[in-house]
Order: structure tokens, then C-alpha cells, then sequence
């Protein structure tokens, strides 16, 4: 019998994450602790792409970043064949939502990174999936028809960052003091997910304290949605799995059954 998996929204940071041994840990561990995945689709903010796009199987990694070390653009993370895996994912998406298999991208590192860290093995199918909209309540739709792949074993991700505001970022340490409004815009979230509140989220441009400095662009958020969807019950409270920041950026990351 396959386990149910549950669906996950993670914090990804930039490459220099995979050589922070305290993330890492954390996300390691988490993964450790879920049963073991039959394949990943994972949605990243890094892929916005209407309509929905699918990755090839086995292509090359995207280096979608600048400025980092030269290490990080020799990694790679050949996972097996996910040809099957994109058809089941397409198959499960309505009718209304027309997905594109793109034929030459691979995972970007809104992907790879986190994955290298918590299925280090690279022995488990991955698909990528773009974000065809940032229209939350579209992408909840999106998340129910991918609920039913959970039941297949399959864990669904969505990857991005609680706050992301990097053009107001002065101290780029990993352990800087975070800004007061990634501190606000953390706490804002943190209690409307405690409360599984998922209209107040929504209203994230409106509602939440920080904005727009803790997202000037929304991807890294919406991917949340894509999570909450595919949740048994979105306005269920989730597990907040990882808190605190990195390079004053909120990693607040959520598992929900």
C-alpha cells in the first residue's frame, strides 16, 4: 500500500544555503522524517510560465543565480527518468489549466537546491511545474487537482520565501538582524497560518504589514497556494516546520496533511 505524503511550502534561499549547516539541518531532518516520496512535483518561484510548463525529464539544471561561487555551477542532481511522473501530473490538472512539456528546462535552484539537501540520493523522480498566475485563489484550484497525487505517494512542494524583499537588504550575512518588515510580515503570516486563515493570506497585498518591501515581487509567496491547495482542508492549521531568518529573510516553512 503507498503512504499518503503530506504537501509541503519550503523556503529555498540561494545557493550558499546548501553550505549553511543549521538550514540545512533543518531541512535535512524534515525530510527524514516524512515517509519516503514515489516522486516529487515541486513548483518554484523561479519558473513563472503560462500556461502551466512541465519539465523535461532528466534535462539539464538551470543556474538561474549570478555572483556565487563558480562550485555552485558545476553541481548537478540527475534524478531518474520522470517521464511517467509528468504525465500523472498533467493528467490530474482540469481541463481549463492546458500544460506545455517543455522539452529542454530542467530544475531551477528553487528546486535543486533544497532537493540536493533533503533527498541527497537523487534517487526520486522530480517534475517542476511553473506558476502560470499569482492569483491566489486560481492557484488553490490548482492545488486541489494535485491533491489526489498525494494518495500516489507523490509529496507536493511549493518553493519560494516567506519574505522576500532583496532590494531592501543591507546586510547580506546569513545570521543579519531581520528587518522590520520581514519581522512584521513573519509574524503576520505565522499567525494567520496558525489560525488556517486562508482569505487573510490572500489579502497579503492589502493586509499584511511589510508590504511591498517584504515582497516587491510576489512569486516567492504564491507558491504557498499551490500548498494550501492541495491540503485535505486549506483552512485546516498546518505544522510550521522551520522558523527564524537567513540573510534577514523569513524561513518560515509548513507541512499540512
Amino acid at each position: 500500500m503507498t503512504t499518503s505524503m503530506p504537501a509541503l511550502y519550503i523556503g529555498h534561499g540561494a545557493p550558499p544555503l546548501l553550505d549553511d549547516p543549521v538550514w540545512s539541518a533543518e531541512l535535512a531532518a524534515w525530510a527524514g522524517r516524512l515517509p519516503r516520496p514515489r516522486g516529487i512535483l515541486i513548483v518554484s518561484a523561479h519558473w513563472e510560465s503560462a500556461p502551466i510548463s512541465l519539465t523535461a525529464s532528466q534535462a539539464p539544471l538551470v543556474y538561474d543565480f549570478g555572483g556565487f561561487a563558480e562550485k555552485y555551477y558545476r553541481m548537478t542532481y540527475q534524478t531518474p527518468d520522470s517521464t511517467a511522473l509528468a504525465a500523472r501530473v498533467a493528467a490530474a490538472l482540469p481541463s481549463t489549466e492546458p500544460v506545455h512539456q517543455h522539452r529542454s528546462r530542467g530544475l531551477d535552484h528553487g528546486a535543486w537546491v533544497p532537493l540536493k539537501i533533503m533527498y541527497p540520493a537523487a534517487d526520486i523522480p522530480v517534475v517542476q511545474m511553473s506558476l502560470p498566475t499569482q492569483d491566489p485563489y486560481r492557484l488553490l484550484g490548482i492545488g486541489q487537482r494535485l491533491r489526489e497525487l498525494r494518495d500516489e505517494g507523490i509529496l507536493v512542494i511549493g518553493s519560494g520565501f516567506l519574505t522576500h524583499g532583496l532590494p531592501f537588504l543591507r546586510d547580506w550575512s546569513i545570521d543579519a538582524t531581520a528587518p522590520g518588515w520581514s519581522k512584521d510580515f513573519d509574524t503576520w503570516a505565522g499567525e494567520a497560518l496558525a489560525r488556517g486563515d486562508v482569505d487573510e493570506l490572500a489579502r497579503f497585498k492589502e493586509r499584511a504589514p511589510g508590504m511591498p518591501y517584504a515582497h516587491p515581487t510576489v512569486e516567492h509567496y504564491t507558491p504557498l497556494f499551490i500548498t494550501l491547495g492541495a491540503a485535505l482542508k486549506a483552512d485546516e492549521p498546518g505544522e510550521q516546520v522551520i522558523d527564524g531568518f537567513w540573510m534577514g529573510l523569513s524561513k518560515r516553512s509548513l507541512q499540512v496533511a
